[in-house]
């Protein structure tokens, strides 16, 4: 996997925010956009899984959403209120997943990409989907994995996710890492191996590169406000697929069935055994599914 080194973009979007990112693979390749979910960076694609992506022809494009990692932090926004915008009380709401979704667009266009295949995990399939809905011409196919359609009705989380994610965030990089491998023991997926050297990695990591809890809050409350996507699903002629697992108890695998079947013609893959985690065991099937439906969509451009 050959990696150019982590860049900044400067004035992306219609905000003028940088977003940090970092391209892998053959520029020449179809490039391939990761849109990470609530509160993980960019490195939250796992080296191994790019490898495994950039190795089926494919180049990867990697990023840290806003209020994330090396991305712009909204530091002077209003203090987020998650309880109250579950309540329908959005007035600590700084942006929506609309906002998250041109910032998307603006990195295609700091890159002189004309459009991508887009992948995006949970918050990141919303933030693709929301692609697809209002930038079409941007997005070459849409892979939505893990995600929902922002109904109310599906994709709910079970209590237990909720309660290991209660009280006040980590003080310090030892509690932060803690509470990581507490969480993905609970969200991870129940039928393959945890690999917790790994999720302890990941988690130092990312606490070294940036630790903002209220920027995690601000990307929460952002989905909540965004509201339910189904209705402008059913107007998208971009090629989807959807990967979700039957054991995900973050996104419960409803919201993934509720996607394909929001989408015209929307491909759906449920893994037997998966929770809201990408097991390392799986990352070959993934890598292929995407690949496949990437080659299928460069056959049949959009508008072809």
């Amino acid at each position: 996997m050959t990696a150019v080194s982590e860049h900044r973009a400067v004035g992306v979007g219609p905000s003028g925010i940088e977003i940090a990112y970092e391209r892998l693979g053959d520029p020449q390749a179809p490039p391939v956009l990761l849109v990470m979910g609530l509160a993980l960076q960019m490195h939250g694609w796992p080296d191994g899984f790019c490898a495994e992506l950039t190795g089926r022809g494919m180049q990867v494009i990697r990023f840290d959403n806003r209020d994330c990692g090396l991305s712009t932090h909204f530091h002077d926004a209003p203090v987020p209120d998650l309880a109250a915008a579950r309540r329908g009380d959005l007035s600590s709401v700084s942006y929506d997943v609309s906002d998250m979704a041109a910032d998307t667009v603006g990195l295609l266009d700091a890159l002189g990409l004309a459009s991508a295949h887009v992948v995006g995990l949970s918050l990141g399939g919303a933030i693709g989907q929301t692609m697809a809905i209002e930038h079409p011409g941007r997005v070459r196919s849409l892979t939505s994995l893990m995600s929902t359609t922002g109904a109310p009705g599906v994709g709910r989380p079970d209590p237990a996710v909720l309660g290991v994610l209660a009280g006040p965030p980590p003080a310090n990089r030892a509690e932060a890492v803690e509470r990581t491998v507490r969480a993905v023991r609970v969200m991870g997926s129940p039928g393959f191996p945890h690999d917790e050297a790994a999720v302890r990695e990941r988690a130092a990591r990312a606490f070294d590169r940036d630790y903002d809890p209220l920027g995690v809050a601000r990307q929460a409350v952002a989905s909540v406000a965004s509201g339910d996507r189904t209705a402008l699903l059913g107007a998208v002629r971009v090629p989807t697929l959807v990967i979700h697992g039957a054991d995900d108890p973050v996104c419960d695998v409803s919201g993934g069935r509720a996607t394909a079947a929001a989408v015209p013609g929307a491909g759906l893959t449920v893994f037997e055994g998966m929770g809201h985690d990408l097991p390392r065991a799986l990352w070959p099937e993934f890598a292929s599914l995407i690949a496949a439906h990437v080659e299928r969509a460069e056959r049949a451009p959009v508008g072809g």
